[in-house]
């Protein structure tokens, strides 16, 4: 820990030190400048010794069950900007990411209204979390809220005592695995020990309630606000917290504004996928810039597009943070850089595939409900793999996505199986990768070990792709590759890797692939097999939304690890155990019992 870190709010950043542009008034300096401070302060923090200085009273225990369940995530600061043009400025003259996404603020901006007997309409707060890290590499960020205040617009008042007054700078910490129980024990905790209710809110655009507090009489740190924040929507806890009565009955009253717009954004989620693969369609990123701006009417031009229409895009795109909107025009923000079909871990083939066939098929979700049958059979009258086998172009485009999601298992290349049979003496072990695709990851993993070899499974037409991918790398030369399906598990590997095969599939096909690598492996060999795990409590997870996915797209399913547990034992498998990756995926190890 860092124990002879200061706790004070620091001292603003030297003129020398940052570089505000020379048209800046003096305000909008002093805002550079907090904003530099509050990034050095943020930067600094141990999660350990910043809570028992914000709660001096904390016992060793009571310490350490917070540090489990909390971490420091941000502290916070308000800004004034008059225009977006110029809060993206002063983002980079204190030297934080000016190319973030902002998301209305409806905590804050509720606060305001309230504090200055404003409507809420008539203040426009931003959220911004551009990213810095803490001492040991933690993901942190710099909580900004942006009230624009143009010129003339008689806010200017509001602007001189926040700022005077500081009243939204607080410290945040990111409460982990947020459930009712764990947040109740943790609000009681604060209110133990001094902490007082100082307000809160769910708000809807990012799925979050958060919790403020004052700190304690006797806190050691400068900011007098602490916050909570907790994933989901808790707002029963958080009447509580409130001491406000809870709404009679499970729902929210029907004119819960909130409520409504929440839902609201969930119901026209469909447009943000056909807008982003518009985006895509269009081949937007590969004639705008992440640095320099370009017109609608320059843009129009290369990508043959009606400019008024291409404008109305282009504003929904920033609304999602996807471009951002300067003096100089449109540009793209590093999120957007993503659709462009050449930037590395490229995602233009899922924005294809997702506003593509599958979004054609989800348009059938209720007839997969009520029939069992997957809606992309009901559509395209042929099954998910059928129907890609007969169009190569598409087949292709499939093949690419799966690509473009295979950065998300970078760890599994440093699994201990895969590490054990790397080093092991006398000959290279191999691994097979059953239905890899063009082999992204057998790549990954033959890349991180140059002394294992590997065989692709596939089929004949994807492992012409394969070769192509593989032999321009250095683990092309030590790869075999075998064409045929899940009955041709080729015998005699040491390792074997099912990587988002299972979840294609009900149980009694899984059992029918479980079985053919069971038999096909040596009594030492271990298998891998990488799919995303439901929680086994119900909890939020991208797992669900995967379930429903492939429940509605060809038939398959996600599953708990228990789940796969009962399937491995029906096929003369044993689970060793499961280790997490990325989004909620995992990897199951499994040996021949």
């Amino acid at each position: 820990m860092h124990s002879g870190l200061p706790f004070t709010m620091p001292t603003p950043v030297p003129a020398a030190a940052r570089t505000p542009a020379p048209a800046m008034t003096a305000n909008a300096v002093e805002d550079v400048d907090r904003l530099g401070a509050t990034a050095a302060f943020v930067r600094e923090q141990d999660t350990s010794v910043l809570l028992s200085r914000v709660l001096p009273g904390l016992d060793g225990p009571e310490l350490r069950a917070l540090t489990d369940r909390c971490a420091f995530a941000h502290a916070a600061v308000l800004v004034f900007p008059p225009d977006e043009a110029a809060l993206r400025a002063q983002l980079s003259a204190s030297g934080l990411a000016a190319d973030v996404s902002a998301q209305p603020s409806v905590v804050v901006r509720e606060r305001l209204a309230a504090r200055h007997h404003r409507n809420p309409a008539d203040l426009d707060v931003r959220i911004l979390r551009p990213t810095v890290h803490g001492p040991a590499g933690e993901h942190r960020a710099v909580e900004v809220f942006a009230l624009t205040v143009p010129p003339g617009s008689g806010l200017h008042g509001i602007a001189a005592d926040e700022r005077r007054l500081d009243r939204e700078a607080h410290l945040a910490f990111d409460v982990e695995r947020p459930d009712p129980l764990v947040l109740r024990g943790l609000l009681a905790c604060l209110a133990r020990h001094g902490a007082g209710a100082d307000g809160g809110g769910y708000n809807p655009h990012e799925d979050g309630t958060v919790f403020y507090f004052t700190a304690p009489a006797d806190t050691k740190t400068e900011y007098r606000r602490v916050e909570l924040y907790a994933r989901g929507d808790h707002r029963d806890v958080l009447a509580e917290h409130l001491g406000r009565p809870l709404a009679a009955g499970p729902s929210r009253p029907s004119g819960d504004p909130e409520a409504a717009e929440a839902l609201l954004r969930m119901l026209t989620g469909a447009w943000t996928t056909q807008a982003l693969a518009a985006c895509a369609r269009l081949r937007l990123p590969e004639v705008m810039h992440r640095h320099t701006g370009a017109g609608v009417q320059e843009l129009a031009r290369a990508v043959d597009a009606h400019p008024q229409s291409l404008t109305t895009l282009l504003r929904y795109l920033a609304m999602l943070g996807v471009v951002a909107e300067g003096p100089d025009g449109f540009r793209f923000t590093g999120v957007g850089a993503l659709l462009a079909a050449e930037a590395p871990g490229s995602m233009r083939p899922l924005a294809l595939m997702y506003g593509g066939p599958f979004y054609q098929s989800f348009a059938h979700l209720t007839h997969t409900v009520r029939s069992g049958e997957p809606a992309f059979d009901h559509f395209y009258g042929e099954n998910h793999f059928d129907h890609f086998a007969g169009d190569p172009e598409l087949a292709a485009l499939f093949d690419q996505s799966m690509v473009s999601s295979a950065p998300l298992f970078d760890p599994l290349p440093a699994h201990p199986v895969l590490a054990t049979a790397a080093a092991a003496a006398g000959p290279p072990r191999t691994v097979v990768d059953i239905a890899g695709g063009t082999g992204e990851l057998l790549g990954r993993i033959l890349t991180a070990h140059p002394t294992l070899r590997g065989v692709l499974l596939e089929r004949p037409q994807v492992l012409a792709a394969a070769r192509t991918r593989l032999g321009a790398t250095v683990a092309g030369e030590r790869c075999a590759y075998h064409a045929g399906d899940f009955a041709d598990v080729p015998p005699e590997g040491d390792v074997y890797v099912l990587s988002r095969v299972l979840h294609d599939w009900d149980d009694a096909r899984c059992r029918s692939i479980l079985r053919s690598c069971a038999e096909a492996m040596p009594r030492h060999a271990d298998l891998l097999v990488v799919e995303r795990l439901l929680p086994a409590d119900g909890g939020s997870s991208l797992a669900t939304a995967w379930d429903l996915h492939m429940m509605c797209n060809t038939g398959g399913r996600e599953r708990t690890a228990d789940h796969y547990a009962r399937l491995f034992e029906e096929c003369g498998l044993v689970l060793v155990g499961h280790t997490p990756l990325a989004l909620g995926a995992h990897t199951l190890h499994a040996r021949r019992a």
